[in-house]
């Protein structure tokens, strides 16, 4: 297979002849073969995993994003990636930076779905005065 891993502004990493990728969706861990159907899976924030007879065992934290399998093609898009050699390091970015930062995107989006749904309601009284 061929994998290559987007990051929003650039390429993180094209990798040729993969043997088999291990991800990390909401619903658990899945892994992919080069014979296995197509699909698409959304990514979780974790560890994604990929070997290649040459560099063997890789593991990446990578921040929450979408995965396409087409035929050999693997495309991994997602907002932040980090390559490294210690997987308890790694696990432990995932949790400090990753999941933090989602946090904060849930709470941005409920300040903003107040914020808009207060605006919208300002905006239906006026037009019934």
């Amino acid at each position: 297979m061929n994998l290559k891993i987007l990051l929003p502004f650039r390429i993180f990493a094209e990798i040729t002849e993969v043997t088999r990728i291990v991800a990390e969706t909401p619903d658990g861990s899945f892994g992919l073969l080069p014979r296995r159907l197509d699909g698409v899976a959304a990514l979780a924030p974790g560890i994604l995993i990929y070997e290649t007879e040459a560099e063997g065992e890789v593991c990446l934290a990578v921040d929450a994003g979408v995965l396409v399998k087409t035929g050999p093609e693997v495309l991994v898009s997602v907002r932040r990636a980090i390559r490294g050699t210690d997987l308890g390091q790694l696990r432990a970015t995932v949790e400090r930076e990753f999941m933090i930062l989602d946090e904060r995107e849930q709470e941005m989006r409920a300040v903003m779905a107040k914020l808009e749904s207060g605006f919208l309601r300002r905006f239906v009284s006026l037009q019934h005065d």
